[in-house]
């Protein structure tokens, strides 16, 4: 009898701890409730190249520094909330924002009308042009000249579309060839093994600018292009949030000042 009734008491409490859960739930969940409020988001992850200069990029410490890691945390503190930045491979960009691994791409991100297909893009905060950097004795001088020629770029980069834009260019190279990142490409260059590399602007120049003996930037480009923020097409109310602190930055001078630092000028757009 008594292990009966220890049976029975057991059976019932279980029964009424399930109620109780049954409960709550139809509680939270009754027709017509309003739903439950997101919780804030309190940190922004970053996703970047770690090997951008002078975007982001690791110096003698090996901390991140540059002007987009300066741009984002000036950004997330106005918003309010933390930025974590995560190195990522820039050529899966895509997967890891879709994959919510970052919420953010912010390292001179080109907007074109294909990305645009899977990311919600900031109001333009730079822009930008795909330059051609040559050895400082070579004989190239246009873009025509870099036919027969072997020609390198970061891969994933929206360099890789400008060259492939101009059909006619794209053709007539002997080999375009890709790297993990702009770094490697230009020591290609000064090895000799590459005869070109089409390069954002502003990487581009930051090294020319380090070797004037070494290197040369071609006049001809291969177009001019707007850099912004990437996030996540369901994330509008970040992406308000985001573009309000850009617009106060460059109101107030902020984004200018940033820029001056790193450039030597304003190139805010």
């Amino acid at each position: 009898m008594k292990k009966i009734a220890a049976v029975a008491l057991l059976a019932l409490g279980a029964a009424l701890v399930g109620c109780s859960k049954n409960d709550s739930s139809s509680q939270t969940a009754a027709p017509g409730a309003p739903e439950p409020t997101p919780a804030a988001v309190t940190k922004l992850v970053v996703g970047l190249d770690d090997n951008f200069p002078p975007m982001g990029f690791r110096d003698e410490k090996n901390e991140l520094v540059g002007f987009d890691i300066d741009m984002a945390r000036e950004a997330a503190k106005r918003m309010g909330v933390e930025v974590e930045f995560k190195p990522i491979d820039w050529s899966a960009k895509e997967a890891e924002l879709a994959g919510k691994r970052v919420d953010a791409l912010w390292n001179g991100l080109t907007i074109t009308e294909e990305r645009k297909e899977k990311i919600a893009f900031s109001a333009p905060y730079m822009e930008n042009h795909q330059i051609v950097v040559v050895p400082a004795k070579s004989e190239i001088k246009t873009k025509a000249e870099l036919a027969g020629k072997i020609v390198g770029a970061q891969e994933g980069s929206s360099a890789v579309d400008a060259v492939k834009k101009e059909d006619a260019v794209f053709k007539s190279l002997k080999e375009f060839k890709t790297f993990g990142d702009n770094v490697t490409a230009l020591m290609d260059l000064s090895a000799g093994r590459l005869e070109a590399v089409v390069v954002d602007e502003v990487v581009g120049r930051y090294y020319v600018a380090k070797k004037p003996d070494e290197y040369a930037v071609l006049d001809e480009n291969f177009g001019t292009e707007e850099y912004g923020v990437g996030l996540r097409k369901d994330d509008t109310a970040d992406l308000d949030k985001l573009n309000k602190a850009l617009n106060d930055m460059k109101a107030d001078g902020t984004a200018a000042k940033i820029a001056t630092q790193w450039f030597g000028k304003d190139i805010i757009k």
